[in-house]
């Protein structure tokens, strides 16, 4: 019996190698419970204490997604998912608190999760992956859906690896492999999730913070580019950006937790159709009072 189950999720599994028409997904980014509370009192460091806002932020984004209709395939988080850096005191219960939250997601729609430099630390070490990979899952994978590529990433080992040179190295030996199947598999189109924007306007601007060192920057570009990735979908901002490289979007997306711009909490609805990827930002009361938009619905009707 079990053989047999084990046959059926390896056809199901198969069958997402398969374009079957238009679909769509969530991208959320950053609710990073105990931000929105050491902002505003100016301690980023050790003001986390209180994360009420974050909560009924996150828990309406929950409660949007699980309306729409149709389903989206699957809603994805891009990171920071609470504000306490690794071994800081408030995180466990940011873990706990945001995990139940997070429970009362539809079961049917996947939950995926991105590392982000809250997550795993600005300079992660191997342990501190590790605890992140207990809590949450792999750092870096992949996984298909309908004839659709994507590929999760730790745009941290991109930001500063001097801690765990190993671990870059490993995860670009495993990138060029994936990137290597998806070309075998002529997939529709191939997806990127990192917490990091590669750039978040100019593919050439200035690096500090918010984006990644130039050279870095260049290689990886030039990687997805060669390798026909369509689009990278970021957090990490806090605002709405994003800009182009050689027909590879960048899309940074703001935070369903604390807002560091003019955007509205919010996430991100984004279609998949054969030639192209559209994408909308909503504010979650928007989103949660009328869903989507009939343009997008219309575009996801359309059969092959």
């Amino acid at each position: 019996c079990h053989s047999m189950d084990h046959f059926t999720s390896l056809n199901k599994l198969y069958d997402e190698y398969e374009w079957k028409g238009p679909f769509y997904f969530i991208q959320g980014a950053d609710p990073q419970f105990g931000l929105i509370k050491s902002w505003a009192v100016g301690d980023t460091n050790n003001g986390d204490d209180e994360w009420k806002e974050e909560i009924k932020l996150t828990e309406q984004a929950v409660q949007a997604v699980n309306k729409l209709n149709p389903k989206p395939k699957f809603f994805v988080l891009c990171g920071d998912l609470i504000h306490g850096m690794p071994g800081s005191q408030w995180r466990k219960d940011q873990e706990r608190d945001l995990k139940n939250v997070l429970k009362n997601t539809d079961q049917n729609i996947p939950l995926v999760f991105v590392s982000g430099n809250h997550d795993i630390g600005n300079a992660p070490t191997r342990e501190t992956i590790d605890n992140y990979c207990k809590s949450w899952g792999d750092d870096y994978f992949s996984f298909w859906v309908g004839g659709v590529f994507f590929l999760v990433l730790n745009s941290q080992l991109y930001f500063d690896s001097s801690k765990c040179p190993e671990l870059k190295q490993a995860q670009d030996v495993w990138l060029n492999e994936q990137l290597a199947v998806a070309e075998k598999h002529k997939c529709k189109h191939i997806i990127v999730f990192q917490h990091i924007p590669l750039f978040l306007r100019e593919p050439d601007e200035d690096h500090d913070y918010f984006n990644l060192e130039k050279s870095v920057r260049q290689e990886i570009m030039e990687k997805f580019h060669k390798a026909g990735i369509k689009a990278v979908f970021s957090g990490h901002y806090h605002r709405n950006a994003g800009g182009s490289y050689r027909g590879l979007e960048m899309v940074v997306t703001s935070a369903i937790g604390c807002q560091l711009g003019e955007d509205t909490h919010g996430l991100r609805v984004v279609v998949v159709t054969d030639e192209k990827i559209v994408h909308r930002y909503y504010s979650l009361d928007e989103l949660s009072s009328q869903g989507m938009e009939k343009e997008l619905l219309d575009m996801l009707a359309k059969q092959i």
